[in-house]
């Protein structure tokens, strides 16, 4: 009987540790001399989430830059492994999670990686991150499968019904009025996919569209590359990094970053920066 009382309350230590594990998030802190900035990892990106981690426990982040920086597009950093002086072909790199539940908004974190070309595989960079900036996006811009439309405007030319847009096509592309040209295409999409019986656009939820519309974002690199974490707050700093006057992307004066994580309790996050987490299936 004593022995099983004593299981019984080993158990619910167990079961209690279990569920304050649950309870709790890590809060991630970056540190610039432009301020600080909160964020935190998806559970649903765990082998980007626990490289970063880990990688930041250990003190490797700090004392990298953020290294490449362009103005309404993202500010990348974290470069562990150039910083310990690892050859290029040895960097660690991670097995792509990418998400239709993570889209490129404003304040998202990403891995970096290598280009399809030899990369097919989509793998993460073990270190390198970015955060969006961008800009807003209305919803025809935002849906369109451009590249598919491309493709599909110079089919649809061949046709018979093409030919005023044919005329159309050729005079702003002389006059080289590309704006005039993408407008144009635009709203020409749907007449042009239902003539072709195919699709020119990409599928997001109306939360999604109404986040690239209020905050922006860089859907063009939706679905391609692994969209791991969230800035909490310090969208400032972000804006700040992203103005820092560069030569070929590279800030004039450096911006080292410091990488710490903490666990705080997720109803500590949710309420004290609005963030409300995914209900678990």
């Amino acid at each position: 009987m004593r022995k099983l009382s004593m299981l019984l309350v080993f158990g619910l230590i167990l079961i209690s540790s279990w569920a304050c594990g649950k309870d709790k998030d890590y809060l991630v802190t970056i540190t610039t001399r432009h301020g600080e900035i909160k964020a935190i990892l998806f559970d649903d990106t765990p082998e980007h989430k626990n490289n970063f981690i880990a990688l930041a426990e250990a003190g490797r982040f700090d004392s990298t830059q953020f290294h490449r920086v362009i103005k309404d597009f993202m500010v990348q950093g974290g470069d562990v492994f150039g910083k310990e002086g690892l050859p290029a072909q040895q960097w660690p790199t991670l097995p792509a999670e990418i998400s239709s539940h993570h889209v490129h908004i404003k304040g998202m974190i990403a891995a970096a990686r290598q280009g399809d070309n030899i990369n097919p595989e989509k793998r993460s960079n073990g270190s390198q991150f970015y955060i969006v900036e961008g800009r807003p996006y209305e919803e025809l811009e935002l849906t369109t499968d451009f590249p598919a439309l491309q493709k599909a405007v110079f089919q649809y030319m061949q046709l018979g019904s093409g030919q005023e847009l044919k005329k159309e096509y050729s005079r702003l592309f002389e006059e080289q009025k590309f704006d005039s040209l993408t407008n144009l295409l635009l709203s020409k999409r749907d007449e042009i996919a239902k003539t072709l019986n195919i699709k020119l656009t990409k599928d997001y939820t109306p939360e999604q569209v109404k986040d690239y519309a209020e905050k922006g974002g860089t859907p063009h690199l939706d679905f391609q590359y692994t969209v791991f974490g969230q800035v909490l707050s310090g969208l400032e700093v972000v804006d700040k990094i992203a103005a820092e006057p560069t030569s070929r992307e590279v800030p004039n004066e450096p911006v080292y970053m410091k990488v710490t994580v903490e666990k705080v309790s997720r109803k500590k996050i949710e309420k004290e920066f609005g963030y409300v987490y995914p209900v678990s299936k």
